[in-house]
């Protein structure tokens, strides 16, 4: 403890020099109003982050939708523990001293947050580690839209369904069922009527099929209601009188992410798009947002949003309700889309591109009215990045990046009362416009669940109903139509049902050795009730241990329901440094002329031995402490292990040093 405290005692003497610049300046305000010993709650920010582009290259090889989000949060998960190993050891060291308290963790943004003293703050911020400290800020996270209406519960289906034309994708047979949507917000009542027979099943752990991030339990109740109503717009079935949602049949996963006063922290909203994506929702439905962002507060939503994308999932996000003149006064341009709507899209449309940047999981929504009219409220782009540790999407001079994506209808909506009684209300803004957009995505996935949030994108922006000639900053591309979306998608009527490896001019074990050549297989089901013909299928691959020297294979026509096979449909050739145990991961994409009707991931592991120095220990020191000190002679025992899949034999090593 004297250590912690002389070091703590020399850093008070110079905060404004050598701690500021890892200190947040509202942190240091902040810490200037406090007694010495009552705590702050505050944000750390990482400097380590996964390089997203390796992240994102090694995701891509696998072949479900699942099993990406699976491996995209446990690499992200690994890396931040292993990065925040030791300063976790230094915060548990200091919580038995009661200087910190309450800490958690974002895998992530690469970000913890706790309760922590100005001694232990001083303490930390002279640490290589850390990027920024900063003061946990509770901003109102919900927009002020329209005073909420009480409306009867009469038989109908709501008019922004209709607008739409979701009820004429039901007719095609497609309701949003299998789909799980999580909607992030104030909680949900999952008590309502006309949510309680399609919650998502969270089992004995999470009994009210959600969690309360800002309370940590399971019980993600709403006390605000706007949650509810929200919810109710993404698949409210009508159980109680009116038909409120576009995806009736989708799966409701409820997460609470913000208080019953609409404030909160970034991190509570980036834990609860965590939550969500780990617990398995296909995609995030947030009609909420923070204005006046300050930096710090922006990177961690944009690091998670980034993360999100990179397990597959997309998020749809309210743009705000700051438009109205007086409230542009306070938010100008190019702060007036509040985060993380803010954030980067999954897909880069040709306007876009005059600007490019990197992507994120969000399509930003804003709100228009039933004759397709932007809402006087809707907030309006274009955002910058230039001015964060992104860099990117430079303004004036520069185009910014253009926010929103897409709009909905977001005036006077009908949907879901918290309350048991009324059963329904109206509300106004674009956080009601939001959850008519996921309800689109629900159905979308409904006929096609590995479309990826770029094509989500891209599809809704291409058939949605221009309301200008070029993407505007204020509707984006226009209103969405969720009937010609839906009938965009591809149907992918194929289903892969075995593929096998061909090695007969290596050890013709049907196994992938380093240096041999293969060709592949491929069984495939034709799940429709017409024939097939001229197909073409395409191998292809982002491995750099791998050739492919044949890619393309012609399908015969297969029948209604029958298999088809195809021997030595593809060829390559690996390399000769490729290690045991390492995944070969391929994409096969099927065509019908160029309409692309499945798509399915391969993946071989490589058969090798892999040697590793596991330990090198020093034995026999002179003073037998086991550490290697001036002056001293030791042995070293060295153990290497083999940790790939075949044995290693007749293996010689040698020990050097250049000191």
């Amino acid at each position: 403890m004297k250590r912690i405290v002389l070091i703590s005692i020399l850093l008070s003497a110079c905060m404004m020099g050598f701690a500021q610049g890892c200190l947040d300046p509202l942190l240091s305000q902040e810490m200037n109003r406090r007694s010495d010993d009552e705590r702050i709650e505050v944000v750390v920010l990482m400097k380590a982050q996964y390089d997203r582009s390796q992240l994102s290259r090694r995701a891509d090889f696998f072949p479900t939708k699942a099993e990406r989000r699976d491996f995209v949060v446990n690499e992200l998960k690994a890396f931040a523990e292993a990065s925040q190993h030791d300063l976790k050891r230094t915060l548990a060291e200091m919580e038995s001293h009661g200087m910190v308290s309450s800490v958690r963790s974002l895998w992530s943004a690469n970000t913890l947050y706790f309760e922590a003293t100005k001694t232990a703050i001083l303490d930390l911020a002279e640490r290589t580690d850390i990027e920024t400290i900063t003061l946990n800020t509770q901003h109102q996270w919900i927009a002020e839209g329209e005073t909420p209406k009480p409306a009867s519960a009469t038989r109908e289906t709501t008019p922004n369904i209709t607008k739409v034309k979701a009820d004429q994708v039901w007719e095609l047979g497609y309701t949003g069922a299998g789909v799980v949507v999580a909607v992030v917000d104030s909680g949900v009542n999952y008590n309502h009527l006309d949510l309680a027979n399609h919650l998502w099943d969270g089992g004995e752990e999470f009994p009210h099929h959600g969690y309360d991030i800002v309370n940590d339990d399971n019980d993600p109740m709403d006390d605000k209601g706007h949650g509810t109503h929200c919810a109710g717009t993404v698949l409210g079935n009508g159980t109680a009188g009116s038909l409120t949602g576009m995806a009736p049949e989708a799966t409701l996963m409820c997460v609470k992410s913000i208080r019953g006063d609409g404030f909160g922290g970034a991190v509570n909203i980036a834990g609860g798009m965590e939550w969500s994506v780990e617990h398995g929702c296909d995609l995030i439905s947030m009609s909420l947002g923070m204005v006046g962002a300050g930096v710090a507060d922006k990177e961690i939503l944009r690091r998670t949003c980034e993360a999100i994308l990179d397990a597959g999932i997309v998020a749809l996000v309210c743009a705000g309700n700051e438009g109205m003149n007086i409230l542009q006064m306070m938010y100008p341009i190019p702060n007036n889309v509040r985060v993380p709507a803010s954030c980067p899209p999954p897909y880069l449309d040709p306007d876009q591109l005059a600007n490019p940047g990197p992507l994120s999981c969000v399509v930003a929504v804003g709100a228009v009215n039933y004759n397709d009219a932007a809402a006087d409220f809707t907030s309006q782009g274009p955002v910058t990045w230039q001015d964060t540790e992104f860099g990117d999407y430079a303004y004036n001079p520069g185009i910014g990046l253009i926010r929103p994506d897409l709009c909905a209808p977001g005036v006077s909506v009908k949907s879901l009362h918290f309350g048991l009684s009324p059963a329904y209300n109206t509300m106004s803004g674009t956080s009601q416009a939001t959850p008519a957009v996921a309800g689109t995505i629900a159905l979308m996935l409904c006929k096609c669940d590995f479309l990826s949030p770029a094509e989500i994108c891209r599809i809704l922006e291409e058939t949605a109903v221009p309301l200008s000639d070029t993407k505007s900053n204020v509707t984006g591309f226009g209103r969405i139509d969720a009937l010609a979306a839906v009938e965009a998608v591809a149907a992918g009527p194929l289903s892969l049902v075995s593929y096998q490896i061909n090695d007969p001019q290596g050890n013709n074990d049907h196994q992938i050795n380093p240096g041999e050549s293969a060709t592949i297989d491929l069984t495939l089901l034709n799940d429709t009730g017409e024939s097939l013909n001229n197909l073409t299928a395409q191998l292809s691959t982002q491995s750099d241990k791998v050739a492919i020297t044949n890619d393309v294979a012609q399908l015969p026509s297969f029948g209604p329901h029958q298999t088809l096979t195809i021997e030595n449909a593809f060829a390559f050739e690996v390399s000769e440094n490729a290690i045991g145990n390492e995944d070969l991961r391929f994409t096969c994409d099927v065509y019908d002329e160029d309409v692309l009707i499945g798509r399915f991931s391969l993946s071989f592991k490589v058969f090798g031995y892999v040697l590793n120095i596991a330990e090198i220990t020093a034995l026999n020191d002179d003073n037998g402490n086991g550490l290697l000190e001036p002056g001293e002679s030791a042995d070293l025992r060295v153990i290497v292990e083999n940790i790939g899949n075949l044995p290693a034999s007749s293996l010689v090593g040698t020990f050097s040093s250049d000191s």
